[in-house]
């Protein structure tokens, strides 16, 4: 029984900012001190917080219960996570679960890179891509829930704030899970990105950039990028850092990109995730 208490007490986790139900608000009453879900207390910088290192671990002893059953509903675990795609709506939870159990027993932070889902595994790592202005995070998901219907993953605080989703409060995204054992592979990273690499309008500034290249970030803020452009300098062995501007639902992102490259890029990529930017993609530009 007290395996299945985390489980049992999840009903909570899809009380978001703005799409919170009140019978899971009255159940879970007893359990948290606070009635609603919302923001931090104080304005929190979030957006130097890493993503999720994909990394093998072995399926948590709670949470992992399949069937289990959830107001009434039951939900099924899948047995592996391999190949997993699919698109929906996300949400956040933050500051009334922060400090609280997730179903695989651990401790939930609001500002690190996390998720739940209903049938993952736990733990699985997955990229998650806003749809709307193509952001992307990864996330280590070692929660349940959210236990909506028309919702597909509950994003933790930070995640959320990277994916620019707070204020609206969900989001239209992809969620796709990343094999541990072949992260880093030149080979996986490029096929993963199907359907996934930035587009839109490039700005004249990046005719001059053609080929492969090994994307290390896409920014918000031109300076961001070019403070990690030259961090990066040192690091691409010779081969060009660059910065490229590219339109994404009406607003400018600047993406960091390293090329065009030549042969295997495994090596680089270690490299870039050593410098401290732990999920490089492959792209085919333009």
């Amino acid at each position: 029984m007290r395996r299945l208490l985390p489980i049992l007490l999840l009903t909570g986790i899809s009380v978001l900012v703005g799409c919170s139900s009140k019978g899971k608000q009255e159940e879970n009453a007893g359990r948290y001190s606070m009635k609603h879900d919302r923001y931090p207390d104080r304005p929190v910088d979030v957006s130097a917080v890493p993503d999720a290192v994909p990394r093998y671990e072995p399926k948590s002893r709670g949470g992992n219960k399949s069937p289990y059953r959830v107001l009434g509903q039951s939900y099924y675990v899948l047995d592996s996570a391999k190949g997993y795609r699919e698109r929906g709506t996300a949400s956040w939870y933050g500051e009334k679960f922060h400090g609280h159990l997730t179903s695989n027993g651990e401790t939930y932070d609001m500002y690190k890179m996390s998720a739940a889902h209903k049938s993952l595994p736990l733990p699985t790592f997955a990229r998650v891509t806003n749809l709307d202005n193509g952001r992307q995070v990864i996330v280590r998901v070692n929660d349940r829930g959210p236990f909506h219907d028309d919702r597909l993953i509950d994003l933790s605080y930070a995640a959320a704030s990277r994916l620019e989703m707070l204020g609206k409060g969900t989001a239209r995204v992809e969620v796709e899970a990343i094999d541990p054992s072949a992260w880093g592979s030149a080979t996986v990273l490029a096929s993963a990105q199907t359907g996934n690499t930035t587009t839109g309008s490039a700005t004249a500034a990046n005719a001059d950039a053609t080929g492969r290249f090994l994307q290390v970030g896409a920014y918000s803020s031109n300076g961001a990028a070019q403070r990690v452009q030259s961090e990066l300098q040192a690091t691409s062995d010779g081969v060009p850092v660059l910065v490229r501007a590219v339109e994404r639902g009406g607003s400018q992102l600047y993406r960091v990109l390293i090329g065009p490259l030549q042969g295997s890029a495994e090596d680089l990529i270690a490299r870039v995730q050593s410098a401290g930017h732990p999920a490089p993609i492959l792209v085919d530009y333009p």
